[in-house]
């Protein structure tokens, strides 16, 4: 695999080609991700889950996300990383410029931010200043207490109107791409179809751009699969092939099925 940039996503994005996203949390798994061949890697805040055993991604700090985006970094030469921002690690633009120029250095090449409309002036500073931006519309976890719980968004049309609202407002503030996390299918098409920024589903259908599933659902080790999730793991045998697997499955459209979307 060369290595991958923004202007490959875009690239893929325009001769439409969908590409897999990944989790990782540590350099040996990242670097299993590299041999798979699989274009971009999230350094996600799910690391509150998944490995801190957190039951949300508010408990996540700066020094976990610089941590384990270095780890991921030492594995995996190839991948565009991408790293989230942690609860309130962006509510301020003095905030925001420190947190983010410190997920660059650690070896990021871009960082995902949670939220709409609000976050415009954020994105338009932080792209004015050479750093990639990634946007995150839908269910949106570090506002799990403000959403009363994890469940699917933009399914009245008022808020549907507002996601779609929101997707133009982060891409013409410079956002490079967006997250669209547990919304209807018919809903993410229209913002994959309407938007010129590569969109990335997880739980949002098989119309967008690209699929990012956590590492450890997609290997069923997680307690809890979640629904838009698969086990590639038990059809396959080896984390290697599991992870071939998943990333043939997107690019084919195989993934995701029926019963891993929300109408």
């Amino acid at each position: 695999m060369k290595t991958v940039t923004i202007n490959t996503l875009n690239t893929l994005k325009e001769q439409g080609e969908k590409f897999p996203v990944i989790t990782a949390y540590d350099a040996s798994f990242a670097r299993l991700i590299e041999h798979a061949g699989i274009e971009v890697v999230l350094v996600g805040d799910s690391l509150g889950n998944v490995i801190q055993g957190h039951d949300s991604t508010v408990p996540v700090t700066m020094d976990d996300m610089i941590y384990h985006v270095e780890a991921v970094c030492r594995g995996n030469n190839k991948s565009l990383i991408i790293a989230d921002l942690p609860f309130m690690a962006y509510a301020t633009e003095e905030q925001t410029m420190e947190n983010a120029a410190l997920l660059m250095q650690a070896g990021a090449h871009m960082v995902k931010l949670e939220g709409g409309a609000w976050l415009e002036e954020t994105v338009l500073m932080l792209s004015e200043r050479g750093i990639p931006v990634c946007g995150h519309l839908g269910l949106t976890p570090q506002s799990v207490n403000k959403l009363g719980g994890y469940k699917v968004q933009g399914r009245d049309d008022q808020s549907a109107k507002q996601m779609v609202l929101d997707a133009h407002l982060l891409e013409e503030a410079g956002a490079d791409v967006l997250v669209l996390e547990c919304v209807p299918t018919a809903l993410a098409q229209q913002i994959t179809n309407e938007l010129s920024i590569p969109v990335i589903g997880i739980g949002a259908g098989p119309s967008t751009d690209a699929q990012v599933l956590v590492i450890y659902d997609m290997l069923g080790i997680s307690s809890r699969q979640p629904k838009f999730s698969k086990n590639f793991l038990t059809e396959t045998g080896d984390v290697e092939t599991a992870l071939k697997a998943y990333a043939t499955e997107v690019r084919s459209g195989a993934f995701p099925q029926p019963e891993h979307v929300f109408k």
